[in-house]
């Protein structure tokens, strides 16, 4: 999310910050009309929900932007629910999905704020975006294909900081050929972009810049 090359460390470390190439700042959006979507997929409110329920942890809690507001039977269903929602662009690609398996949460994020970055979303350790995808950016009619049909058909999404937590994140392609090679030793979910991603504007440009 934030250039190493180009963010100080030591006493300037916080005072100078420069987002990666493709990061970009969430600008939020309205809390109430995702938390009726949850309900429409079974969240159940507290005010519906006993607490003894609750406490016995037969359900997962439900959290939007930090507020519990409900709980599920079934992580799995929701989380998979939602992420194909944000994949088919039917809710905002700022929101922000994350499964904590741990503490039996679901945490949602809709607020303002939080960086994002673009990557390549992968499915039984292959790309979904293939090479007619790409063929389609090349064309100069208008049927060509931009970055936003690929959010649209769920090539690329949007990931926050804490969402990449929950994330296996390739480093290249060729990772994702040896891993199915050695019949899938990591359980990848997204692919980078490029690894030059991870540098800003200013050293992008800096020959070899992964030489000391």
């Amino acid at each position: 999310m934030i250039c190493p090359a180009e963010t100080p460390e030591g006493a300037g470390c916080g005072l100078v910050k420069n987002l990666a190439l493709m990061a970009f700042v969430s600008v939020g959006g309205e809390a109430s009309s995702f938390i009726s979507i949850l309900e429409d997929f079974g969240v159940d409110k507290l005010s519906e929900h006993s607490q003894s329920m609750v406490r016995a942890g037969r359900d997962v809690k439900v959290f939007v932007n930090g507020n519990w507001v409900g709980t599920h039977n079934n992580s799995n269903d929701l989380v998979r629910s939602i992420k194909q929602l944000r994949r088919s662009y039917e809710i905002p690609k700022e929101i922000s999905i994350v499964r904590d398996i741990q503490n039996k949460e679901i945490r949602f994020y809709t607020d303002a704020g939080r960086v994002q970055r673009p990557l390549f979303i992968v499915d039984n350790g292959e790309l979904r975006i293939k090479n007619k995808h790409i063929a389609a950016m090349h064309l100069k009619t208008n049927e060509a294909m931009n970055f936003d049909d690929t959010l649209k058909n769920g090539l690329i999404e949007f990931l926050d900081v804490e969402e990449e937590e929950t994330a296996m994140i390739a480093m290249h392609v060729s990772d994702l050929q040896k891993n199915h090679q050695s019949k899938r030793v990591y359980s990848y979910t997204h692919c980078e972009i490029h690894p030059s991603m991870i540098l800003g504007v200013c050293a992008s440009i800096i020959p070899f810049p992964d030489h000391n």
